[in-house]
């Protein structure tokens, strides 16, 4: 099964991420922030899919998810961004930059299940 990546700087939100993604059948790596997660994508891992926050110190998840839709390898990964923040100016902003969707905090089995379903990464 594909192999996902969860960029989060908060330990326990992406740990729960990997815990609930695992439960779903798929094997996951985390990343604790931007910078390890850009460090990790220059070394070639390519994920099947990118769970990924907005509001990270330094680089926030909008430069992050920027970066991959400019980069050739990695711009075709579904990108679910994983967010507090619910307001429709932030869904639009990460829409406009390739979300594959996104996902109000605190975020569920059902509601990633939902998202992997709709991005047809599960039946």
């Amino acid at each position: 099964m594909t192999e996902g990546l969860v960029i989060d700087d908060n330990r326990q939100t992406a740990d729960a991420l990997m815990q609930m993604l695992k439960a779903l059948g798929f094997k996951t790596r985390v990343s604790y922030g931007s910078s390890p997660a850009m460090e990790l994508l220059g070394t070639g891992f390519t994920p099947g899919f990118i769970c990924l926050d907005i509001n990270m110190p330094g680089v926030d998840g909008t430069e992050v998810l920027a970066f991959l839709k400019r980069e050739p390898r990695l711009r075709h990964v579904p990108v679910f961004v994983i967010t507090s923040d619910d307001q429709p100016e932030t869904q639009n902003k990460v829409m406009k930059l390739g979300a594959t969707a996104m996902i109000i905090k605190p975020a569920t089995i059902d509601s990633l299940e939902v998202a992997l379903k709709q991005a047809k990464m599960l039946p």
